[in-house]
């Protein structure tokens, strides 16, 4: 497959993150003005969306990288040492966009930005300890209201010290704060329960998604 590289004059992005087989649209809930900010996230809005006729619902993977330079991706050549096999495939077999910026460089409200489609100042969420507004809602509660199975393994870190489900995903692994590369006390927490973790936290998050997704039945699209 060729390459694609899309240059887009004005694209604002929270994090460097890849999609695969689909693409994930943000949704603004509300076109209050800041003055009446709180109130609109208060207010809960419809979660359903208009179906497309004729069009099959696409499975979506999204996976989000911390800590990674824009240019630390094997195929850009940015170090002669750096190799990203898996990355590279799927920049070949997809869309690479050069032009995308972050607008809040904390891990926090970043990921709010991703889940909400809002910048900061609309969701509240300005810094790793900013408690998440009540109502605030994610993308993927619009998914689960059309029928898909969502989950959510990896890295919260949002809204505090917390690692339990969070709105919008039928399965939930995660970790308190920055998680440990290591095992610590506070292991993972799955759907709920406390599991310890038992080794490299990378390579058991993995297992975790891959158990997810060859245990599921097929019968409805996923993200």
């Amino acid at each position: 497959m060729s390459r694609w590289s899309v240059r887009i004059p004005r694209l604002t992005l929270s994090m460097t993150l890849t999609l695969v087989t689909s693409v994930v649209l943000f949704f603004d809930i509300s076109a209050q003005t800041p003055r009446k900010r709180t109130a609109a996230i208060r207010t809960t809005p419809s979660l359903k969306l208009p179906k497309l006729a004729n069009r099959k619902p696409r499975n979506i993977l999204f996976i989000l990288t911390d800590d990674q330079r824009y240019d630390a991706l094997g195929f850009l050549k940015g170090q002669s040492f750096l190799k990203t096999p898996n990355l590279d495939a799927l920049a070949s077999g997809g869309v690479h966009l050069p032009n995308a910026f972050v607008t809040t460089a904390l891990c926090a409200p970043s990921r709010a930005s991703i889940l909400t489609g809002m910048y900061a100042h609309r969701h509240r969420v300005v810094d790793n300890d900013s408690v998440v507004p009540s109502g605030l809602i994610y993308f993927p509660q619009y998914l689960q209201r059309a029928g898909y199975e969502t989950a959510f393994i990896g890295k919260w870190h949002m809204g505090g010290h917390i690692d339990h489900p969070q709105p919008g995903f039928n399965h939930w692994v995660s970790f308190k704060g920055q998680g440990s590369y290591l095992p610590t006390k506070d292991g993972f927490n799955v759907n709920g329960r406390p599991v310890a973790q038992k080794g490299y936290i990378t390579d058991e998050l993995t297992n975790y998604a891959l158990e997810w997704l060859r245990g599921r039945s097929g019968k409805k699209p996923f993200m």
